[in-house]
């Protein structure tokens, strides 16, 4: 495993990259619906929830139909938290839409069904951690805090540290490098964080950089010093045929478009293998996303 060089945050001159990452998001920034003002904090708490390992292309129609169904957090607490998984369809891990209406139930009782503007409350919030609370308090309410998923993080290690690929776990010198590394103005924090995610979304990838199309290679530590290898390639997608999720999902799929509860033997259908479908089916009911009901029959969780 590759030790992530220790960087000194005294020793980076953030202004020599917020200039270049800013004009070039303004240029370049994609025109997503939760980045439009009328999305507001709710429809970028959504996103935030959909687009966790999963790509905005996918993301797209559900998240249209899922405002379009419930435009407020109330909407979504007023209904049943099995609706939210029959909504959330193939975007996977379906537990997010467990959370998402957890989240949902939270702001209606305890913040007036508004989305609370305050970080810590956001923290408190069931199902949002770290990141998603500074990503609503930045993207939503235009605040100064530190945005840190994926692709915010490998261009950090890039450009600041010179190597190929963050940690697998954020550590505490990315967290004070993240710090380091923001405007001291609110305003233009924000708009850092939406910058640099969107950088490392299209440009700095994990897999083929495109580096001449890089705002700030010229100051890139990693493109300087000639690329150097990272000492193993990207973390890979955990392959899915055959797999527990794959069952989990065709489980899950014959639950979602029944309107009654499902008898055991609908459910058998769905895969060859007895030990494997009922491990899968065991943990849906572990995770809350599948109720079993007397007789033998299954549904999608109403409470």
């Amino acid at each position: 495993m590759t030790t992530m060089p220790t960087t000194d945050p005294d020793t980076v001159s953030p202004d020599a990259l917020h200039t270049p990452v800013l004009g070039w998001f303004d240029q370049h920034a994609r025109d997503l619906p939760w980045r439009r003002p009328e999305a507001g904090a709710w429809g970028v708490m959504v996103s935030e929830f959909m687009l966790q390992q999963t790509p905005v292309s996918r993301v797209l129609p559900v998240y249209e139909q899922w405002l379009a169904r419930w435009p407020r957090p109330a909407d979504l607490a007023a209904d049943a938290p099995g609706e939210a998984v029959r909504a959330w369809g193939r975007l996977g891990y379906p537990r997010r839409a467990l959370r998402l209406h957890g989240a949902a139930v939270a702001i209606t009782e305890r913040h007036g069904g508004d989305v609370p503007r305050d970080h810590g409350q956001l923290l408190s919030l069931p199902g949002i951690g770290e990141y998603t609370a500074a990503a609503v308090a930045s993207f939503a309410y235009g605040q100064r805090h530190a945005v840190l998923d994926t692709n915010v993080r490998r261009v950090f290690a890039r450009a600041v540290t010179g190597v190929q690929y963050p940690p697998n776990a954020t550590t505490a010198a990315e967290r004070r490098l993240a710090r380091a590394l923001l405007p001291d103005d609110e305003a233009r924090a924000a708009r850092w964080a939406a910058a640099s995610m969107e950088l490392g979304a299209l440009v700095c990838t994990a897999r083929n950089e495109d580096c001449g199309r890089c705002p700030i290679a010229a100051r890139c530590a990693w493109h300087l010093a000639g690329k150097p290898a990272h000492d193993g390639p990207p973390r890979r997608g955990q392959t899915y045929a055959g797999t527990d999720r794959q069952v989990r999902g065709k489980l899950l799929a014959v639950l979602r478009e029944a309107v009654d509860p499902v008898p055991q033997a609908a459910l058998d259908a769905v895969w060859h293998e007895p030990v494997q479908r009922a491990r899968a089916l065991d943990g849906l009911v572990a995770d809350g996303l599948v109720e079993p009901l007397a007789g033998g029959v299954y549904r999608l969780p109403l409470t």
